[in-house]
């Protein structure tokens, strides 16, 4: 059975009269990626921030790699890593150097230090611009690097604060495939972003944090499953076509313009072979379908009120 690497039951942080987290409770799997979501002012920042020893909480517990966060805050922090939304990189040195500071920070010895500082380099591909400055690096590059430096310490859990902001589409897939390397090593990732479609990719748990509050969890299956919209979209050759499967399949909708036909359900095996057995025994032709099912913006705008876009802190 998989042991859980964060622990959270009634976790509450106040700042005066206002409630950032109001009692919410987490449960991070080990070896698993789990991804917090939320509007802009919802708490995830807040949370991060206690649940790795910055902020102390106002109520509640929490367990992190199996310490206490107030008791044992050394233990946590030893167990953890984390990376911030903007690179934490000295652009006065070289990445090789960035990489050997982290190493000396952490009391590794000349001859590890070297070795892990050279094993990182290879792992993230940064073994040809090592001995360049950091000024000259892209914004990948940087996230790269930024990641590699916490990776030094050889943390049980990484906390990940939007790791792919600002970066080109191309940059972003190589943190995907590098987060999914960390899980695959059995590292726990911990993820906040802005992008759904990265939580989507990413995690196997995914919680969305609104007012303080989880308003929702579980997988990105599970979520979707909450919204309703599936349904499976049908299109003809011609409107004679069209008509006729309409008249077949009740609660069906056309468009005329686009010859196709809107059919809800929910994307499952079974309704789909008896749709299309349906339209067989009235020997009407269909030129191609597809599945329709709510994505995970539809899921944040039904269960918060607001769509995704900005939603980065």
């Amino acid at each position: 059975m998989t042991s859980s690497a964060i622990v959270a039951s009634g976790l509450r942080k106040t700042y005066g009269d206002r409630t950032v987290l109001a009692g919410i409770d987490l449960d991070v799997r080990a070896g698993t990626v789990f991804a917090l979501l939320g509007p802009n002012g919802a708490g995830k920042t807040t949370a991060v921030n206690v649940l790795t020893t910055l902020v102390k909480p106002d109520g509640g517990s929490v367990r992190v790699a199996g310490h206490d966060i107030t008791t044992a805050t050394k233990a946590v922090r030893a167990a953890i890593g984390v990376t911030g939304q903007f690179a934490s990189v000295d652009e006065l040195l070289t990445g090789e150097e960035n990489l050997r500071l982290m190493a000396d920070l952490h009391h590794l010895d000349r001859t590890e230090g070297r070795r892990v500082v050279a094993d990182l380099l290879e792992r993230f591909d940064l073994v040809e611009p090592a001995r360049k400055l950091v000024a000259t690096y892209s914004g990948g590059m940087r996230r790269k690097l930024d990641l590699a430096m916490t990776l030094v310490g050889r943390p049980e859990i990484i906390f990940l604060d939007e790791p792919t902001t600002g970066l080109d589409p191309r940059s972003r897939r190589t943190m995907w495939d590098i987060v999914r390397e960390l899980v695959a090593d059995g590292i726990t990732v911990f993820l906040t972003t802005q992008y759904l479609e990265e939580a989507d990719q990413l995690a196997d748990r995914i919680a969305v944090l609104d007012q303080g509050r989880l308003v929702a969890e579980g997988t990105a299956a599970d979520l979707k499953r909450q919204v309703p919209g599936s349904h499976v979209r049908l299109r003809f050759a011609d409107v004679d076509g069209l008509g006729a499967a309409a008249r077949v399949l009740a609660g069906s909708t056309p468009d005329d313009d686009a010859l196709t036909l809107r059919v809800p359900g929910d994307g499952g095996v079974k309704p789909l072979r008896a749709l299309l057995a349906r339209l067989d025994e009235h020997s009407i032709e269909v030129e191609e379908f597809s599945v329709h099912t709510p994505d995970l913006d539809d899921v944040f705008l039904a269960l918060t009120g607001r769509p995704s876009t900005e939603e980065s802190r």
